[in-house]
């Protein structure tokens, strides 16, 4: 099984930015923890600001992985595109955010992503990847 993560901007700072919301680890320290659970997995991790290359990413991966997990940050609010690119593809996709988006800034509240997503995971830090994987794992058995 193939499951691509697609982190959006600003998650290359996580461990930096903002701790008390997104605490201080890096993705990448995380992620080095996923594959060391989902050892069976192909996992892959791709992080980028730019809303085109996130497009090019989900085209890229969308026909060929099983699955995508989302962190579209900022653009989760705002992308038709990248709604467009997720509805696209025939993977499924998992939106998540490490914050509770809806404890937040009232703009956070609406996602463009939701409705093309099989679901969302939102609150839980970091485990909110850990999260999605398990649903993948468990909606394949």
């Amino acid at each position: 099984m193939k499951i691509q993560i697609i982190n959006g901007p600003n998650l290359n700072l996580l461990g930096v930015r903002e701790k008390s919301i997104y605490g201080n680890q890096s993705f990448e320290s995380y992620f080095d923890e996923l594959k060391a659970k989902y050892p069976s997995l192909g996992l892959f991790y791709y992080q980028s600001n730019v809303e085109g290359e996130i497009i090019n990413k989900i085209h890229e991966v969308g026909f060929d992985f099983d699955a995508i997990i989302i962190n579209a940050g900022g653009y989760t609010h705002s992308s038709v595109a990248i709604a467009d690119a997720v509805s696209a593809v025939s993977a499924y996709a998992i939106e998540v955010h490490i914050s509770n988006v809806h404890a937040r800034e009232e703009f956070r509240h609406k996602s463009l992503l939701s409705p093309v997503c099989m679901g969302v995971i939102s609150g839980f830090g970091l485990d909110v990847y850990r999260l999605a994987i398990e649903s993948i794992v468990g909606s394949s058995k």
